[in-house]
């Protein structure tokens, strides 16, 4: 409904006739007789009965009135937060475990300290994954790590992640790919950047895994490896914080695969709490810094 043609219809109510909303209103009797008229035929009911000079609502304007209220309340509302600045709605994203785990739970409790009306809800999963709950409108924006499929997306760097190579305790440094050919890769599902960058590290080295055990979370693949099932590509800042980061060797990975950068994607024009995430992002020229020839 044009509110408007609310707006008038409730002032006419307010003010008891056509005369006195249209001093209200900044406008001529004949027009805004017209405009209720009009009004009526587009909805086809009668909202006034007219007795003269007197009108009252019939059923439907009592019906329409309560409508109007709560609309001309909510426009009026809406226009005041626009105003005001105040950032509301909700804000889904997607994220990499490992960023969720270790890197957003600062940004997210400052986003919340500055926008209490925004309610998040954050899903997990790889990269391939929440590009598609992106696709599927499952999610707003995502963090995904490199090297993903930008298409049409939208992108900002959002931190950047130095990798290790865990193993069992006790083990060796390993220094090249081919020390690592014979072993089991404990990894995430297909889909998964850190993955991938492993798979890749060893194919350049002339090495492939002698077979791939999947699990669904850090926990569970640090543990594994500590029980000697195998190795596994984690991120630093993840093994920092893991409770059996102890009983793993961690080993650097050569300068060209160590450091992995994280982007957060959408899809389409920002939303309000979407830019004001953002802003609590590193500076880009920051994360260039502290990438370095590194840089994957």
């Amino acid at each position: 409904m044009n509110l408007d043609d609310l707006d008038i219809f409730r002032c006419v109510v307010r003010e008891g006739g056509v005369t006195r909303a249209a001093s209200r209103l900044h406008r001529v009797p004949s027009n805004v007789t017209t405009r209720i008229k009009q009004f009526e035929e587009r909805l086809g009911v009668i909202l006034f009965r007219r007795e003269g000079r007197s009108m009252t609502l019939t059923d439907a304007g009592t019906i329409l009135l309560g409508h109007a209220e709560r609309l001309l309340q909510m426009a009026a509302l809406a226009e005041q937060e626009l105003r005001s600045g105040i950032v509301r709605g909700v804000l889904r994203l997607g994220s990499l475990e490992s960023a969720a785990g270790a890197r957003l739970p600062p940004i997210l409790s400052t986003f919340h300290a500055q926008n209490p009306h925004v309610t998040i809800e954050l899903q997990t999963g790889t990269t391939r994954t929440m590009l598609h709950r992106l696709e599927r409108f499952e999610v707003e924006a995502a963090f995904v790590s490199e090297p993903f499929e930008r298409r049409s997306l939208s992108s900002v760097p959002a931190f950047d992640e130095e990798l290790v190579i865990i193993t069992g305790k006790g083990t060796p440094t390993i220094r090249e790919a081919v020390e690592l050919g014979s072993r089991t890769v404990v990894a995430f599902p297909h889909g998964c950047s850190y993955r991938q960058r492993l798979i890749e590290w060893l194919a350049d080295g002339g090495a492939s895994p002698a077979r791939v055990l999947e699990m669904s979370s850090y926990h569970a693949i640090i543990a594994c490896v500590a029980a000697g099932t195998g190795v596994a590509i984690v991120p630093a800042e993840v093994l920092d914080h893991a409770v059996s980061s102890t009983a793993v060797e961690r080993h650097p990975l050569p300068p060209r695969w160590r450091i992995n950068r994280t982007h957060l994607v959408w899809s389409g024009e920002a939303s309000a709490p979407l830019q004001a995430l953002m802003a609590l992002l590193p500076d880009a020229t920051e994360i260039g810094r502290a990438s370095g020839p590194g840089e994957g």
